[in-house]
């Protein structure tokens, strides 16, 4: 599974913006969030919207509908992946982030990504040389957030491969690089990811949360045997379907599960992780012990005819094992690319399907937030940036086209256009086209710039008043608008129109400033993004 996403150089300006709608809950029969679970860290912040995030960079070098897709994608927040570095570099990456997010009161989602082997090497090789480089570099991370709030989400694929890996069921896993110790490799993974969720939630006001694959992968008792492992007694929780397509509502099943099966293993029966009710047979009182391997290609719930959808069995499994006793482990949910669920493959096609790589026809998902009124459920985000590819997927041929594409595929973490366009036409729910776009016309004076711009109402409704907002990349500043007054906090910029904006109508501002003359990345009309 790829995660990677390569940083911009250029340094983070402070956020403009807000966060995207919410979105109604899912339609299954989970209780509501308890009160009181937005008094602090990520449930109920607002997420913070880079507008230098690696979605709108990739909008720069872009035209026509791909620049509009991109800069719809990048209205959105998403995750921002650091993955690299020296410890000083990351430190002022992580910095300039969450600078920006405290400056405007919002959350900012960090992923640290930087594991010795992290991806065992595949698609998206890299990260630290050793133990000793990998907590120097957490060190670095973590001082870079100080005592801003932030959230991490802690090493994908961390839990989910692990070199020289042998299961609870005593079987010994696919990934094992002759680089690194046989006899030490699993250990020294657990003790990095424990460094680092002692480290990061160490901070005054950051939310840690642990690899906890996906619905599709590790069974419940084995990747809770290694969330424990890792520390997420003493994190906020675990993050599941990250980079993937499952269905919200499977996820919330599985990770409900999840937090299940530690509050069985530490607080009723220790260690008998082999009794947790698991995805890969779900038998259980409810269903007479009948149970089936449940399938990733429906949604999950209660009743269901299909016994590979129904979930009776495992609930009423826990509800016996459990007695009293409740579940607490907290989870986010990774809904950036699994508005239609996983890619059915075609069986018999191809060597290998990689359907986790590039699959065809898949659209966004829920958008993220963190109001989500499920129970153990903090937040739905986008970790995964939606857009950005998996990686050059051969499928078991030896390349370079990607077979079921019929095209060669970006490298992990680059811009992938065809992708970014199906992603928006097949969202689920759908999602609307920016309403509004801005032109802009710039020259350099001397030591400053002056701006004409173009503001279109695309809408259907007058705006009056509006007011046109960005964020600078530097130490810009506006001396003068003509058609318009303006204000200036940081590097945040706030134009009122003079007059109304009427649909399909236009208004003109020009803009004198000192400074670099360099254009925003993203304009917001009324709060609203803006394509340009």
């Amino acid at each position: 599974m790829s995660h990677s996403s390569p940083r911009s150089p250029r340094r983070r300006a402070v956020a403009l913006g807000a966060a995207a709608a919410l979105v109604a809950g899912l339609a299954v029969p989970f209780a509501a969030a308890p009160a009181g679970a937005a008094d602090g860290g990520l449930p109920g912040s607002e997420l913070f919207l880079n507008p230098w995030s690696t979605t709108l960079e990739a909008a720069q070098s872009l035209h026509g509908q791909a620049r509009a897709d991109a800069q719809l994608l990048g209205s959105i927040p998403s995750a921002d992946w650091f993955t690299d570095g020296t410890p000083a570099e990351v430190e002022a990456a992580v910095d300039d982030v969450v600078s920006a997010a405290a400056a405007k009161g919002q959350m900012p989602v960090l992923v640290a990504y930087y594991l010795p082997f992290r991806d065992c090497a595949q698609y998206s090789a890299g990260g630290a040389l050793d133990t000793a480089g990998y907590q120097a570099w957490i060190d670095g991370f973590a001082a870079g957030i100080g005592d801003r709030p932030a959230t991490v989400i802690l090493e994908p694929d961390g839990l989910g491969i692990i070199p020289h890996y042998t299961t609870l069921d005593g079987m010994l896993e696919w990934c094992r690089p002759a680089e690194v110790s046989a006899e030490t490799a699993a250990a020294d993974r657990y003790t990095q990811l424990n460094y680092a969720v002692d480290t990061l939630g160490g901070l005054a006001s950051t939310s840690v949360y642990l690899d906890g694959t996906g619905s599709s992968w590790l069974n419940v008792g084995e990747i809770s045997d290694r969330l424990i492992k890792g520390g997420v007694q003493r994190a906020d929780g675990f993050f599941l379907n990250a980079s993937n397509y499952q269905f919200t509502t499977n996820s919330t099943y599985f990770g409900r599960w999840i937090s299940s099966c530690i509050a069985y293993v530490t607080e009723v029966n220790p260690g008998d992780f082999g009794s947790c009710g698991n995805q890969y047979w779900n038998g259980g009182p409810a269903t007479e012990w009948n149970g089936a391997t449940m399938s990733p290609y429906g949604e999950w719930g209660p009743g269901n005819a299909d016994l590979t959808l129904n979930v009776d069995g495992v609930e009423s499994r826990y509800d016996l094992i459990l007695g009293g006793v409740e579940p607490t482990t907290r989870f986010v949910v990774d809904t950036s690319r699994n508005g239609l669920g996983p890619w059915d493959y075609p069986d018999g096609v191809y060597p290998e399907h990689e359907d986790w790589c590039n699959p065809p026809d898949r659209g966004l998902g829920l958008r993220p937030t963190t109001e989500t009124g499920v129970a153990l459920v903090d937040a739905y985000l986008w970790i995964k940036v939606p857009g950005e590819s998996d990686g050059k997927c051969y499928r078991g041929t030896g390349g370079p086209l990607d077979p079921e594409r019929g095209m060669e595929d970006p490298a992990a973490g680059q811009w992938f256009v065809e992708q970014a366009r199906e992603l928006i036409a097949l969202a689920n729910p759908p999602i609307a086209p920016l309403d509004c776009h801005v032109k802009v016309v710039g020259t350099k004076i001397g030591k400053g710039f002056i701006a004409a711009l173009t503001v279109r109402n695309n809408g259907t409704s007058t705006l009056d008043p509006w007011t046109l907002t960005w964020s600078f990349d530097g130490t810009q500043k506006v001396v003068r608008v003509v058609g318009g007054d303006a204000e200036q906090d940081g590097a945040n910029v706030a134009v009122e129109g003079a007059r109304s904006l009427r649909p399909g109508k236009t208004a003109a501002l020009a803009v004198t400033g000192t400074g670099p003359a360099v254009e925003p990345w993203q304009f917001h009309l009324n709060g609203k993004a803006c394509t340009s």
